[in-house]
C-alpha cells in the first residue's frame, strides 16, 4: 500500500465512488541580529472541501462570528473528488478536506495531508480513541454505520445477513447507497471473506454476488426518501439517513434496522486533513478545536444525526438523538472498518464499473 504514487493513487481513486501547515509563519529576520519575530497576521478566511449538507449552517455562521472570519464550504460528489484535490496539491486551495478512513494509509504514506499539532486541538481528547485509526494527521468529524433497515409491514421477509438480500421475493424493492467500497464488503460477508480483500478471484466473486444483488435494486441512492414514498421496502444505507427515514414516518414508524447476529456492518468514519501546504492554518485548528467542543458537535448532532465518535459530545446531545431507534441495534463488536487496500483498489475499481454497466 505504501508503494502507490501520486498518478496511481489519484488515477484509481477517480473510478472509486464509496480532508499541517505548522500554524504561523515566523517573520524573518536579519543573519546574525536577535530581532524579536513578529506574528504573522490572523487569517481571516478559512477554505474547506466536504460533503455538502453534512455541517449544519448556524454553527458555521457561529464560528465565522466568533472568529471574524469567512468559510468557505466547496463540494464534493464522492470521496474521489476528495482524493484528487489531495494528491493535486489541495493545500494550493483549500485548509481543511474531509476524506474518509479507507484512503488514509496511502494519503500519509504519499505526504499528502499534514501531521497535526495535536496541541492546538485540545477539545480532540473527547474523541473515543477506539475509532481514530489516524490521530497524527486527521480529526473524525463523524461516522456513518451501513447497515439493512427495512419496512416490517411491506417487506415479504425478515432480514437477518446479507444473503437475505438475494432473496427473489425483494425484486425491485431495495434502495442502495452506492459505491464500489461500501457494496463490494457485503458481498465478501456474505461469501465468507475478508471485507478488506485484495485477492482477485474472491473480488471476483464478489462481484457475481452483486450482480444477483442489483436484480433486486430499485434505486441507488435516496434511501430515506424511498422508504418513506413506499418505493423500497428495504434499504441498505446510512445510519443517519435511516434516521432521517424514521422520523418523517412518525410515531407509527415501521422501520426496523436489522439485527444482524453474525454478519459483521461496516462502521466507516469521515474525517479532516490539512493537505500539505494548507495556507490558513491557525483558523482550520480553531476549527477543528470547535467541531471537536461538546455543545457544538451535540447541536450539530440533532441536524446530521450520525455516530458520533465524540464521547462527550454524545453525553451532551439530547434525548432524542440518544433514543433514536436508528440506533436500536445491538452490533456490539460485529462491526468491520474499510482499510486501504492498496493497488487492489484498481481491481475494486474494474469490476464495479463493470457491475454498473451490467456486463
Amino acid at each position: 500500500m505504501k508503494r502507490i504514487l501520486s498518478g496511481v493513487l489519484a488515477s484509481a481513486m477517480l473510478l472509486a465512488l464509496c480532508a499541517c501547515g505548522g500554524g504561523k509563519t515566523p517573520a524573518e529576520t536579519a543573519p546574525g541580529t536577535d530581532a524579536p519575530e513578529t506574528p504573522a497576521e490572523a487569517s481571516t478566511e478559512l477554505n474547506i472541501y466536504m460533503w455538502q449538507q453534512y455541517i449544519s449552517d448556524e454553527l458555521i455562521a457561529d464560528f465565522e462570528s466568533q472568529n471574524n472570519c469567512t468559510v468557505n464550504l466547496s463540494y464534493m460528489s464522492d470521496n474521489a473528488d476528495a482524493i484528487t484535490k489531495l494528491t493535486a496539491g489541495g493545500g494550493q486551495e483549500y485548509d481543511l478536506i474531509m476524506t474518509c478512513d479507507a484512503y488514509m494509509e496511502s494519503l500519509i504514506a504519499g505526504g499528502y495531508v499534514e501531521e497535526l499539532d495535536m496541541s492546538q486541538v485540545p477539545n480532540a481528547s473527547n474523541i473515543n480513541s477506539a475509532y481514530w485509526s489516524s490521530p497524527k494527521h486527521s480529526i473524525p468529524y463523524l461516522g456513518n454505520y451501513i447497515y439493512v433497515v427495512y419496512n416490517k409491514e411491506t417487506c415479504p421477509i425478515e432480514i437477518t445477513c446479507y444473503n437475505d438480500l438475494l432473496d427473489p421475493s425483494l425484486k425491485g424493492q431495495i434502495s442502495t447507497i452506492d459505491g464500489a467500497r461500501n457494496l463490494f464488503p457485503i458481498a465478501l460477508i456474505a461469501l465468507g471473506y475478508d471485507p478488506n480483500s485484495t485477492v482477485e478471484s474472491e473480488i471476483a466473486e464478489a462481484y457475481e454476488w452483486l450482480v444477483k444483488f442489483n436484480e433486486n435494486v430499485v434505486a441507488y441512492g435516496a434511501a430515506e426518501q424511498n422508504l418513506t414514498n413506499g418505493t423500497a421496502s428495504v434499504a441498505l444505507t446510512y445510519d443517519g439517513n435511516a434516521s432521517w427515514a424514521m422520523a418523517e414516518m412518525g410515531e407509527e414508524n415501521p422501520l426496523v434496522v436489522a439485527p444482524f447476529t453474525d454478519d459483521a456492518v461496516q462502521l466507516g468514519f469521515d474525517m479532516y486533513v490539512m493537505p500539505t501546504g494548507a495556507k490558513h492554518t491557525d483558523l482550520a485548528y480553531k476549527f477543528l478545536d470547535y467541531i471537536c467542543t461538546p455543545e457544538v458537535m451535540a447541536k450539530n448532532l440533532e441536524e446530521f444525526p450520525y455516530f458520533c465518535p465524540n464521547d462527550a459530545a454524545v453525553a451532551a446531545a439530547p434525548e432524542s438523538y440518544r433514543n433514536d431507534p436508528a440506533k436500536d441495534f445491538d452490533y456490539k463488536e460485529n462491526v468491520f472498518f474499510q482499510e486501504d487496500v492498496g493497488d487492489a483498489l484498481t481491481i475494486y475499481n474494474d469490476y464495479y464499473q463493470k457491475l454498473k454497466v451490467g456486463q
